[in-house]
C-alpha cells in the first residue's frame, strides 16, 4: 500500500506541471477523442436516426401514435443506458489493462503513464488557453473573431452576441469548466487513478454529445445525462468550496465573502443541480451578473441570473477568470499532494 501511494505521489507532482507547461498539443492524440469516436460508433448501432423512426409511425391512429411514441421512449432510454454501460467499461478495461501491462514490466513505466493519463485528463492550460483567445480577439477590437473564438468553447449560439455576451459567455465556460474539466478530473485521479478519471472523462463526453433536451437525444440521452448530474454533484460543491478558498486567497475577506454570499443564494439558479455551484462563486468574486437568457441551436433558453450586477462585465474579467481557475486547480493539488505524502510517510 505504501509503495502504490509512493507511485501516486510521484505521478501526482507531475499531472499539473506537465498540464501547465504542455497544455493539449493538437498533433497529440487525446483519448477524449477516441471516447468521442466510440460514442458515435454506438449510437449509430443503437439508435436509428429521428428520420427512420418518424417514417414507422406513419399510418397509426391518435392511440396507436401515442402508445408508439411511449414504447420508443423506454426504448431509446434502455439503449442510450446501454451505450454508457459499454463506454465506461470499454475505458475502465483499456485504462487499467494498459496501466497493469506498463506496471508489470517496470514501475518506471507504470509511474510514467500514470503521469502522462494524469496530463490528458486534466484541461486547466487548454481552457485558460482558448479563452485567452476570445480575450486577445476582444482586445484588437475583432468581434468576429471573438464570436468565432468562443464558439469553440460554448454550446450556445454565438452570431449575435455582442461584447458584453462574449464576455460573460467565455467568464461562463471558464467557471463551469474549472469544476468539469480540471478540478473533478483531477480528484477522480487522487482517488481512484487514471482508471477513474478516464472514467470520468467518458461520462462527461457522453453528456456533452448525447446529453441534451432535444427531440433526438430527451430520451436516448437520458442515461448519460442522468449520471453526469450524478457524480458531478460531490465534485461541483468540492470545486465552489476550494473556489471560495481561493477567493480569500486572492481577494481577501470582502470579496471572500461576497462569493460565500451567493453561492449560497444563487448555487442552484440553474436546471442543472452542479452547473451553478462554481458560476456563482464565480459571479460573486468578481462582482457580475452571469447566467440569463441564452439562445441555444436557433431556441431561446431561459435561464436564471446569477449574481449581482455590480458592474459591467469587460473583456479584463477574462483573464481574472483564468486566474481564479488557476488558484483554485493549486489548491486542490497542493492538499491532495500533502494527503499523499502523509500517506506515505505514515503508512
Amino acid at each position: 500500500m505504501r509503495t502504490l501511494c509512493l507511485y501516486a505521489m510521484i505521478a501526482w507532482i507531475l499531472v499539473l506541471p506537465m498540464d501547465l507547461l504542455l497544455g493539449d498539443p493538437h498533433w497529440l492524440w487525446h483519448p477524449v477523442r477516441g471516447m468521442g469516436k466510440l460514442v458515435q460508433i454506438l449510437e449509430g448501432r443503437l439508435y436509428p436516426r429521428e428520420e427512420e423512426r418518424s417514417s414507422e409511425s406513419s399510418g397509426k391512429t391518435q392511440a396507436e401514435q401515442r402508445d408508439w411514441l411511449i414504447r420508443q421512449g423506454r426504448s431509446a432510454r434502455l439503449r442510450g443506458g446501454i451505450l454508457v454501460l459499454l463506454i465506461v467499461l470499454v475505458t475502465a478495461a483499456l485504462t487499467g489493462g494498459l496501466l497493469a501491462l506498463a506496471f508489470h514490466l517496470h514501475w518506471f513505466f507504470g509511474v510514467a503513464l500514470w503521469s502522462i493519463m494524469g496530463w490528458q485528463a486534466i484541461a486547466a492550460r487548454s481552457l485558460a488557453t482558448e479563452s485567452m483567445k476570445v480575450y486577445d480577439a476582444l482586445k484588437k477590437h475583432d468581434i468576429l473573431a471573438a464570436r468565432r473564438a468562443v464558439s469553440m468553447i460554448v454550446g450556445r449560439d454565438t452570431d449575435s452576441l455582442d461584447e458584453a455576451g462574449i464576455c460573460r459567455a467565455t467568464v461562463e465556460t471558464v467557471a463551469e469548466n474549472s469544476s468539469d474539466g480540471v478540478i473533478a478530473p483531477l480528484c477522480c485521479l487522487w482517488l481512484g487513478g487514471p482508471v477513474l478519471a478516464f472514467v470520468y472523462k467518458a461520462i462527461n463526453t457522453m453528456d456533452s454529445m448525447i446529453g441534451y433536451r432535444n427531440d433526438r437525444y430527451r430520451d436516448f440521452g437520458t442515461a448519460a445525462a442522468r449520471l453526469d448530474d450524478l457524480v458531478n454533484f460531490p465534485f461541483s460543491r468540492l470545486s465552489a468550496l476550494s473556489m471560495i478558498a481561493a477567493v480569500f486567497i486572492w481577494r481577501g475577506r470582502g470579496v471572500g465573502s461576497r462569493a460565500l454570499g451567493i453561492f449560497r443564494r444563487d448555487r442552484f439558479c440553474h436546471k442543472s443541480p452542479n452547473s451553478a455551484q462554481t458560476e456563482s462563486v464565480m459571479a460573486g468574486a468578481l462582482g457580475l451578473q452571469l447566467g440569463g437568457d441564452a439562445s441555444y441551436f436557433g431556441k431561446s433558453v431561459h435561464k436564471s441570473t446569477i449574481g449581482d450586477p455590480l458592474r459591467e462585465i469587460e473583456a479584463e474579467d477574462i483573464p481574472r477568470a483564468c486566474h481564479l481557475m488557476y488558484l483554485t486547480t493549486g489548491i486542490v493539488w497542493g492538499l491532495g499532494l500533502m494527503v499523499l505524502l502523509l500517506l506515505v510517510v505514515f503508512l
